[in-house]
């Protein structure tokens, strides 16, 4: 689907690939695998680390992780169509920071804690890293003139 604001310019394909290289170079594929890993690490973490009794923390890490992986895998293969979602992954590494207090049941333990701030922290920092990308290239789609983050050769637009 063509965002309201492509569809009137008569270059949307020429726009598609440019995001679509954007979203092919190596500092967006880094980027986007670690998030993905992260991702998957917190959904599988609750069996990883033991979450025993703390089944509402558990629920939410898998949830929380795989839509992380989701998110991420997206903004990997499609950066054209995705870019628009990329200021989510970074709301939910500080969800996942702050869950362990707010999600009420047994209280968290000192490696659930630990857990959920170190893998909310990389989620929300290389989640911040896709967002610059995405304000990058929203730039260049409103005709701004800026340099190429991690665009090949960093040509000016």
């Amino acid at each position: 689907m063509v965002r309201p604001g492509l569809a009137r310019r008569p270059d949307v394909t020429e726009l598609r690939q440019t995001y679509d290289r954007a979203g092919s170079t190596a500092p967006a594929q880094v980027m986007d695998g670690v998030t993905f890993l992260a991702g998957v690490y917190l959904a599988l973490s609750p069996w990883i680390v033991g979450f025993s009794g703390l089944g509402a923390l558990a629920i939410n890490n898998l949830i929380v992780g795989l839509t992380v992986a989701a998110l991420a895998m997206g903004c990997a293969s499609a950066f054209g169509r995705t870019y628009g979602m990329s200021w989510v992954v970074p709301v939910l590494g500080v969800w996942t920071i702050i869950a362990p207090w707010v999600i009420h049941g047994q209280p968290a333990t000192t490696a659930t804690i630990w857990d959920n701030v170190v893998t909310g922290a990389i989620i929300f920092l290389f989640g911040l890293g896709a967002l610059a990308f995405a304000a990058n290239y929203r730039q260049h789609e409103h005709g701004g003139s800026r340099r190429g983050t991690g665009a090949p050769g960093g040509e000016e637009w």
